[in-house]
């Protein structure tokens, strides 16, 4: 039979993934059944960045596209009013006076920081404007302008990178030295980020300088500290060999991972549970379900019982909650349920490794029938069965020729050893169950009655409280952030998709970091103004110098959170930032939320400062302005 392709569709596979992505946002918020980012991707083929751009394009065009009936549409024609004007001319003057604060074509401009935090300041004057008149007056887009509104708003995307070779090794001194004074002067004028600095320099100014040599030359004269990476982690390859063996059977390594089959055009996504001796490396169970559950450890479980004939002394799982309720305990019976360390990925290298030679050697499943959800766990369940069953039998050349099946059945195991190692299993299980009420005894009894009514609002799962007993070993002050940071993002659809109570306590012990370093910067504060240190002399002069100047909260205001994010120490963003709370607390209650919402507004503006430093800035502010403690 010959396959006719399909013809060129009406609508671009692209743009139905985008829509498909928009649409997904309403559904989660109505509580509606919605596919997954991956399956969406995964069902058209479109790639995840333009399938992302196409999802906004049509966000944008959506409050235009049904409106009220009997109101038609009002063309709105040049503002008369001379505030329109003088906002235009207020704009030219800025541009005039800060060469490299926008620049691009008509389809896609890139706004400086200053001229970011200037219009924010005109629509803060201006607010009985309307906004698509105060745009046209800018001439920047409404749409951009309601972006920058918004707090924590995403950054325009950057410029193409533009590559140039260094000048010439044989180039005479004199020129080099010209074209250093060059750019550096016109760095020192520059209001733009360095992107557009570097195209500024090879387009306007004619010099072929590279990105990379423009930047050594910024530094080497201390005009610009690039950002630089985080420290790597330590080799991987120093930590292996370090999980320990017994012998087979003794312990067995069990995980989850996603498997999706594709039924009549359409992507289902099941749970593949798999069991691995630790020892010979041998398949042992399988399970197919919808999730992964408490269900399928117990169904993998009970298929390897039934393979291997006995069930092993040890079961290692990882920390997700659903792997450790009553239900895998009673089914496990005298097996010894044990956790993987966290952060340590080489504890089921076993069974990571199962996954990766599955997905290798596995084609992708397409079927068509009208038996679509159960016929497609049989099928992956056969065939996960299939693959073990064939890779059990396959010989090792790192096991002499054996395989999985030979190591497993032929190596006899005496008593006294598996003894030994039940033992050392047990003393493992101690410790860990020592440690957990050592640390249960000592937590505040109202901290545990928060997270338990939170774990409960935000339906997480922990039946051992094992999350609940390590977050509360926090301060309340960061549970509480915590908690809030969490339901935030989920009220927002922005969680990632499965995530459980091992999320909540990362977020918990990142901010516990971020305000423990606070409090340390706060009391060298405390400490330094108490001792008159010269160091924070000039910047107390500067800020009392600036409230007898300005005489206005608002222009005082600024001028603070324009120093903390100029900053180039932390000391001194910390002073600046508690100036700022200072002024805002001095202020009526009533007034203090618009004020912080103005100051965040201005902070997130600086799209040069990374984003978690904008938002480390915005939640320490919030933090000095209403304290919990």
């Amino acid at each position: 039979m010959t396959l006719v392709s399909d013809p060129e569709p009406d609508v671009a596979p692209v743009a139905i993934a985008g829509l498909l992505l928009a649409a997904r946002t309403w559904l989660a918020d109505l509580r509606l059944a919605h596919p997954t980012v991956a399956e969406i991707l995964a069902a058209t083929g479109a790639t995840r960045s333009r399938a992302y751009e196409v999802r906004d394009e049509i966000l944008d065009l959506l409050p235009d596209l049904v409106r009220p009936p009997g109101r038609p549409r009002v063309e709105r024609g040049p503002p008369t009013d001379d505030r329109a004007g003088a906002i235009t001319r207020e704009i030219l003057r800025f541009v005039m006076d800060h060469p490299g604060c926008v620049h691009g074509g008509r389809e896609r401009r890139r706004y400086g920081d200053a001229l970011r935090r200037r219009v924010l300041e005109l629509r803060e004057e201006h607010h009985q404007l309307d906004l698509a008149a105060f745009a046209e007056a800018t001439g920047v887009p409404a749409a951009t302008i309601e972006c920058w509104l918004r707090l924590g708003g995403e950054a325009e995307a950057t410029g193409e990178p533009a590559a140039a070779s260094r000048p010439a090794d044989d180039a005479e001194s004199d020129v080099r030295i010209a074209v250093v004074e060059t750019v550096l002067h016109a760095w020192r004028g520059w209001h733009g980020d360095f992107t557009g600095f570097c195209h500024h320099v090879r387009r306007h100014l004619r010099i072929k300088l590279g990105d990379t040599l423009i930047s050594e030359i910024l530094f080497a004269h201390g005009e610009r500290t690039p950002a630089r990476r985080g420290r790597r982690h330590s080799d991987e390859d120093a930590l292996r060999g370090t999980f320990e063996t017994y012998f087979p059977g003794a312990q067995w390594v069990g995980d989850g991972a996603e498997v999706a089959v594709g039924l009549d055009g359409q992507r289902f996504g099941y749970n593949l549970e798999l069991i691995v001796d630790a020892a010979s490396g041998a398949f042992v169970g399988t399970s197919v379900r919808d999730a992964e559950d408490s269900e399928a450890v117990v169904e993998a479980f009970a298929a390897g019982v039934e393979t291997a004939g006995e069930a092993p002394i040890a079961l290692l799982l990882d920390n997700r909650p659903s792997n450790h309720t009553p239900d895998v305990d009673t089914a496990l019976g005298d097996t010894l349920r044990i956790r993987a360390t966290p952060g340590r990925p080489q504890n089921k290298a076993h069974v990571e490794g199962g996954f990766g030679l599955f997905a290798q050697h596995t084609p992708s499943i397409e079927l068509r029938t009208d038996d679509r959800r159960e016929l497609g766990r049989q099928i992956i369940g056969l065939v996960a069965t299939l693959f073990a069953r064939i890779l059990n039998h396959c010989p090792r050349r790192d096991r002499g020729g054996q395989s999985r099946h030979d190591i497993y059945t032929a190596t006899p195991v005496a008593e006294e050893q598996r003894e030994r190692a039940r033992q050392s299993l047990l003393e493992r299980l101690r410790i860990q169950e020592r440690a957990r009420r050592t640390r249960e005894a000592r937590l505040d009894p109202r901290v545990k009655q928060i997270l338990d009514d939170a774990f409960a609002r935000l339906d997480l799962l922990d039946p051992e409280r094992h999350f609940r007993n390590a977050i509360a070993c926090y301060p309340i002050d960061d549970i509480v952030d915590g908690i809030a940071t969490f339901e935030a993002k989920r009220n927002r659809s922005s969680l990632p998709d499965g995530v459980d109570a091992r999320y909540l306590l990362g977020i918990v012990r990142n901010l516990h970091h971020v305000h423990e370093a606070d409090a340390i910067t706060q009391e060298l504060i405390r400490a330094r103004l108490d001792a008159r240190d010269a160091m924070l002399q000039p910047l107390v002069r500067q800020r009392d110098a600036t409230l007898r100047s300005t005489g206005n909260s608002d222009s005082a205001l600024r001028s603070f959170v324009d120093q903390a994010l100029a900053a180039d120490r932390a000391i001194d963003r910390t002073f600046w930032l508690q100036a700022a709370a200072d002024l805002i607390v001095s202020c009526p209650d009533a007034d203090r939320r618009d004020l912080v919402r103005a100051a965040a507004r201005r902070i997130h503006a600086n799209f040069a400062i990374p984003t978690r430093h904008r938002f480390a800035a915005t939640n320490r502010l919030a933090r000095l302005v209403w304290p919990l403690s």
